[in-house]
């Protein structure tokens, strides 16, 4: 990957528990398992505020979408 990038995760992410990454995704810690999971929750009900109380339009996906991931994606 990219070094610059690489530096400015390594300045984030000691004083914060998620990163979200334009056209990356999101990158999420904790010191354990469930703190790092509640981490991703908080993060995504974040997003979702910001998207809501900024007016932003949204784009959900479609159902042939969902049908693609979860063919590609089974459950188990």
């Amino acid at each position: 990957g990219d070094m610059a990038l690489a530096d400015a995760v390594r300045g984030l992410a000691s004083r914060h528990h998620a990163l979200l990454l334009a056209n990356h995704g999101p990158i999420v810690g904790g010191s354990t398992l469930a703190a790092a999971a509640d981490a991703i929750e908080e993060l995504e009900a974040t997003a979702k505020l910001y998207l809501l109380v900024h007016g932003r339009r949204i784009r959900p996906l479609t159902d042939a979408q969902i049908a693609d991931l979860r063919r590609r994606h089974p459950l188990k």
